[in-house]
C-alpha cells in the first residue's frame, strides 16, 4: 500500500469502503464476504443454491421437510422465533407451519429494504402471527423487540451452514452470544455442513458453469462500481480447494498478474498469482460441533441428518435444560 489518503463515499459505502481497505491492506490481503450479497451477488446465490453441484441448500430444506413437525415440538410451545440472517425466509416458512403457538418471528437480516419485502409476505400468508423484523448485523449487539404477548421462551435459528464462515474462536462467541440471548428455557435450531469426501466438498464450490466463480468475482465489481475504484475484473480468478487440517473450503480471488488496485489515492499491489481470502466454509462432524457448543454453554438435545449424511440440523438448549437424544 503506497499511502492512506481517504477517499469519498456515499453514507451507504462508507462501512463498505472502510472495511476494502483494511482487508486489501492486510497481509495476507483479504474481503469480508458479508459483502456478496449486492442486488446481483443475491441473485447469483440464488443460481447457486440451484446447481446440482450444490447441495447444501436441498439437503437442508429437504431435512426440513421431513422433520419439521419434531423440530418444532423440541422447540415448544409460546416461543418468540429469531432468525440470524433470514434473508428470504424460506425454509423458515417450514419450521413456521410446524410450531406451536409461536408468538413472534423476529427475522433479522442486515439488507433493510429486502427485509421489509420479506417481511409484508410474511404478515400476509401468516395473518395470526406478530412478524417483527429487525436490521442488524448479528455478529454485533441487538435488541428484541417487545412482543404484544408474553413469549415462554426466545428460539434461534440459524439455517444455511452460515455458522461454518466463522473461524471456529469467532464462532464460539457468536454460539456463546446465542446462548446467553436465549436463556434458561431458550435453544438454538442451527443448520451445519458435515464433513464428507473431498470430490463432493470441492465440486459444490467449483460448479462447472462457472456461477460459484461469478459470485465471487462479483465483490471485485462492487469495489469497481461502488467505490469507483480502479481495477481489472478480469485479471482475477475463482479459487476454493478443501483444507483437511482446518475442515474447511477455503475461497480466494487470485491475482493473474502484478497489478494495482486503486480507490481514491490509496494503492494497493498485488503480485501474480497472489491471492485474496473472501470466505472459509467450515465442515463439521455433529460430534465435533457439539463440543465447539458446549464450550459456548450449548448441549446437543437433537439431532437430524440426511440419508447420506451430507448435512444436519441441530437443536442445541442453553447448558444443564435438555439431555442430549439422536433423531430416528
Amino acid at each position: 500500500m503506497l499511502n492512506t489518503a481517504p477517499t469519498k463515499a456515499a453514507p451507504r459505502s462508507i462501512a463498505f469502503q472502510h472495511d476494502v481497505m483494511e482487508g486489501l491492506g492486510q497481509v495476507p490481503k483479504r474481503l469480508p464476504c458479508k459483502y456478496f450479497y449486492d442486488k446481483r451477488g443475491s441473485a447469483l446465490f440464488d443460481e447457486i443454491c440451484d446447481l446440482d453441484e450444490y447441495y447444501l441448500t436441498r439437503t437442508e430444506q429437504a431435512i426440513m421437510n421431513r422433520y419439521a413437525s419434531e423440530m418444532g415440538t423440541q422447540i415448544d410451545s409460546g416461543a418468540m422465533l429469531v432468525e440470524y440472517g433470514s434473508g428470504s425466509s424460506i425454509k423458515t416458512r417450514i419450521l413456521l407451519d410446524h410450531l406451536i403457538d409461536p408468538v413472534a418471528y423476529v427475522p433479522v437480516d442486515i439488507s433493510h429494504r429486502h427485509l421489509q419485502r420479506v417481511a409484508e409476505r410474511l404478515r400476509v400468508d401468516y395473518p395470526h402471527l406478530e412478524i417483527l423484523p429487525v436490521t442488524a448485523d448479528f455478529t454485533r449487539p441487538f435488541s428484541l423487540p417487545h412482543s404484544r404477548e408474553p413469549a415462554t421462551h426466545c428460539a434461534v435459528y440459524f439455517p444455511g451452514s452460515t455458522i461454518g464462515n466463522f473461524e471456529p474462536a469467532e464462532a464460539e462467541r457468536l454460539l456463546r452470544s446465542i446462548s446467553e440471548r436465549c436463556g434458561s428455557g431458550g435453544g438454538l435450531l442451527i443448520g451445519i455442513d458435515l464433513v464428507k469426501d473431498v470430490e463432493t466438498l470441492e465440486r459444490a464450490y467449483n460448479d462447472d458453469a462457472g456461477v460459484t466463480a461469478a459470485f465471487n468475482l462479483n465483490l471485485l465489481r462492487r469495489i469497481r462500481d461502488e467505490l469507483d475504484a480502479d481495477i481489472d475484473v478480469q485479471a482475477f480468478e475463482h479459487v476454493a480447494f478443501y483444507n483437511h487440517q482446518a475442515s474447511r473450503i477455503e475461497i480466494y480471488i487470485r491475482s493473474l498478474k502484478q497489478q494495482t488496485i486503486r480507490i481514491g489515492e490509496t494503492s494497493f499491489e498485488l503480485d501474480a498469482g497472489e491471492l485474496i481470502h473472501t470466505e472459509y466454509s467450515h465442515k463439521y462432524t455433529i460430534e465435533g460441533f457439539s463440543a465447539l457448543a458446549a464450550r459456548a454453554g450449548l448441549e446437543l438435545h437433537r439431532s437430524w441428518t440426511d440419508d447420506e449424511r451430507l448435512f444436519a440440523v441441530l437443536h442445541l438448549v442453553v447448558a444443564g435444560v435438555g439431555s442430549q437424544q439422536n433423531a430416528p
